[in-house]
């Protein structure tokens, strides 16, 4: 999220007292680079590019879409990890992930399902004809992982934001957070070294081993969940532990993508946090600048080395150029948002950062809509007319994605909020205090800040 909240108290691990009820700060820098991202995806998706001349030049050699991504895998490094530290208590992060996350998906889903002929359904025949396998490895938001389609196609870069949360959480319990630089070298050369030795779904070989696969972690999930969401701390460290080891499985045996891919995008989430940090003064700035530059020029060496031939259908680009200089370009973005971090924003640049989940998940069933309704409606093809349907299309997201937020992601964050309350009363109520001086229950002295 695009949200820090204020530094929080000591107190006890997996308790946060009055968590819900702190005031949060809003970062109109990231708001920015986020809504811009979200909105260059819809631009992507609907090809808006080819109504402008040289727009297929522009992308066989820079895919909008691995731009736009890749600068949402930078602001999400950056943001999520402080968002767990200041709060310090895994189980509020986890609830507000998940009231954040799931709402507007399942909504969006079963609203594409209702109201969209199967001719122009945004939920590919490939899902629905598997109804159960897809349910559930979508709802774990491991699909990517799981050699499973997403239930919205778009869905693809939340299964990488979900193990990274896995990542972050076991870090943190282990009280090993703070080596987000070391972790983003560490994926950056496997990345180098690795990137074309490591094949793609290497569990999931055949219908059995996926539906194996998909049972076993539906399991494993749930048990650990009710771990980290129980609020005993022993329970919690055995819960994000669980999710971190699962997490790092697949990613290293079952993800979609080229592996090369798989990596540059954890060293680019882990290099986020390093940034972070640099700026927090958590990390040396020697560090930290040697981690940046070895991850960005691991980027670029990589995408030239491996993303050709096959590779190129994993990653949907052209060429190493389509993936190489969006990637590049993600960075130098990023960059010159945090020169500007302390400049006054526009306010429709911190109102699309707001809507822009909605944006990003909302687009897809009106791109099909769009298609659907107004594909042979008679609007022009060329000349200035052609830009008619595309213009329908912007608006209406953007329409309907303040809607959603309004309506679905705002109630279904306070929704989160009031759960958290409820756990954090029963909690405490049934938590024995320590002994006067006794440390136990308590979160590690450099969990607290």
């Amino acid at each position: 999220m695009t949200v820090i909240e204020q530094r929080a108290a000591d107190r006890p691990a997996g308790i946060s007292t009055n968590a819900a009820d702190r005031p949060v700060v809003r970062l109109g820098w990231l708001d920015a680079l986020r809504g811009i991202a979200a909105l260059l995806v819809a631009v992507h998706h609907f090809r808006l590019l080819f109504l402008v001349p040289g727009g297929h030049f522009i992308h066989r050699n820079f895919d909008l879409g691995i731009y736009a991504v890749m600068l949402f895998f930078l602001v999400s490094g950056y943001i999520v990890p402080a968002s767990l530290e200041r709060r310090g208590d895994v189980r509020g992060f986890w609830i507000g992930r998940l009231f954040r996350i799931y709402p507007l998906l399942i909504v969006v889903i079963v609203a594409s399902l209702l109201i969209l002929p199967s001719a122009h359904s945004a939920v590919p025949s490939v899902v629905t004809d598997h109804p159960v396998r897809s349910a559930l490895a979508n709802t774990l938001l491991l699909h990517e992982m799981l050699n499973v389609p997403s239930a919205v196609g778009v869905m693809w870069t939340l299964s990488y934001e979900m193990v990274f949360y896995f990542f972050v959480t076991a870090l943190f319990v282990l009280d090993r957070h703070r080596l987000s630089a070391q972790i983003s070298l560490v994926f950056g050369a496997g990345a180098l070294l690795l990137g074309a030795a490591v094949g793609s779904n290497l569990i999931t070989v055949d219908r059995a081993s996926t539906r194996n696969l998909i049972l076993a972690c539906v399991i494993i999930v749930v048990m650990a969940m009710v771990c980290v969401l129980s609020g005993h701390p022993q329970l919690t460290r055995l819960g994000a532990l669980i999710l971190g080891g699962l997490g790092l499985l697949l990613i290293l045996c079952n993800a979609r993508a080229p592996f090369f891919e798989t990596m540059l995008i954890f060293a680019t989430m882990f290099a986020g946090t390093a940034i972070y940090r640099i700026q927090t003064g958590q990390t040396g700035r020697l560090l930290g600048i040697v981690c940046v530059g070895f991850v960005l020029v691991a980027g670029v060496a990589a995408g030239y080395m491996y993303n050709r031939g096959p590779a190129r259908f994993g990653t949907w680009t052209e060429g190493w150029k389509g993936f190489v200089l969006p990637f590049f370009a993600a960075w130098l973005t990023f960059g010159i948002g945090m020169l500007l971090r302390h400049a006054k924003w526009p306010r429709v640049l911190i109102w699309l950062g707001a809507i822009s989940y909605s944006v990003y998940v909302v687009h897809v069933p009106v791109l099909h809509a769009v298609h659907w309704l107004l594909d042979d409606a008679g609007l022009p093809k060329t000349g200035p007319g052609k830009f008619i349907q595309p213009l329908i299309f912007m608006v209406l997201v953007l329409l309907l994605s303040h809607l959603t937020y309004r309506l679905v992601e705002l109630p279904g964050q306070r929704l989160g909020k009031r759960v958290l309350k409820a756990l954090e009363r029963r909690s405490a109520r049934g938590a024995t205090p320590p002994a006067e001086g006794s440390q136990e229950g308590r979160a590690p002295a450099s969990h607290r800040r």
